[in-house]
């Protein structure tokens, strides 16, 4: 590996946030995950978390991936609800469900800078009515349009960059000593990646 590889490889793991994530319920169309992939890469996200309780495992997102974004990912997929969000719930303090309610608060009210899950649906009926019991509490992206939700990725993404500028206003992306042996064990895995990724 050449030095200005190694070079970079750190700088993004010395930006990686461990302490949020995403979490994919059922979502049926590779290119929505792939998008919301590239995505987490974007803000630092490492983990990601894809439930399929209705559908079956996505292959092309497995461990040895090589779709996009996926490479320099973390996948974690499950088939069991239960056994999904007993990982989450022993890394996350808070887990988060985006749904129209009458109890949901604005994205833009909620403290991003904490330990978090955010849960998105699937393409048609959102997040379940099971995870919704179980998370902390439920959030929604304020709209002013006839057309009350957004295409999932894009919803994703605007809740992500909200979590990006509250965590890099309080310094989070700074904090390169923190995880020092996870990143480690990475930048080893990433250090064998083929010649044909982008860097």
């Amino acid at each position: 590996m050449t030095p200005e590889r190694k070079q970079k490889l750190s700088r993004v793991l010395s930006s990686r946030q461990f302490d949020l994530t995403v979490v994919l319920e059922n979502v049926f169309d590779p290119h929505n995950i792939s998008a919301v992939m590239r995505t987490c890469d974007a803000v630092g996200i490492q983990d990601i978390f894809i439930l399929n309780t209705r559908i079956p495992r996505h292959p092309k997102f497995g461990p040895r991936s090589s779709s996009g974004a996926a490479k320099w990912l973390t996948v974690h997929q499950f088939e069991d609800t239960e056994a999904c969000f007993k990982a989450v719930r022993s890394r996350y303090s808070r887990v988060y469900t985006t749904h129209l309610a009458d109890d949901a608060v604005s994205l833009y009210d909620m403290n991003l800078t904490e330990s978090v899950a955010l849960v998105f649906g699937n393409e048609h009926t959102g997040v379940s009515d099971e995870i919704r019991a179980i998370a902390d509490g439920n959030f929604l992206i304020p709209q002013m349009g006839i057309i009350s939700s957004l295409n999932i990725s894009v919803a994703c993404a605007v809740s992500l960059y909200e979590a990006f500028r509250q965590k890099n206003l309080a310094g989070h992306y700074n904090r390169s000593d923190l995880h020092s042996e996870l990143k480690q064990q990475l930048l080893q895995e990433w250090s064998v990646k083929p010649r044909g990724c982008p860097f």
